[in-house]
């Protein structure tokens, strides 16, 4: 979770405008609008999810291994963590 106020608005607003994308699709599909305009929507969405992905992760960085008061030892096994999420990410 981030730890300064400005950041968690900042993952909160790009959260609520992927929701928002996500919700066009399902209207989309519902209203039957052609496969093009769907698909685009789906690049878009998989745009914004990887924005997301970089910003947390900065922030995430930011607020552990950078200004968080830890051994070097905790900052070893965090970077080990997010290495693992990164190999599933990036699969």
């Amino acid at each position: 979770m981030p730890n300064q106020l400005e950041d968690k608005k900042k993952i909160l607003s790009r959260v609520r405008r992927i929701k928002g994308q996500a919700q066009a699709i399902e209207n989309a599909l519902e209203d039957n609008v052609e496969c093009t305009s769907i698909l685009q929507q789906i690049c878009s969405i998989r745009g914004a999810i990887n924005g997301l992905m970089n910003e947390m992760l900065e922030i995430h960085l930011k607020d552990t291994l950078v200004s968080g008061e830890t051994t070097e030892h905790q900052r070893l096994d965090e970077l080990a963590d997010i290495a693992k999420i990164l190999k599933s990410y990036l699969k």
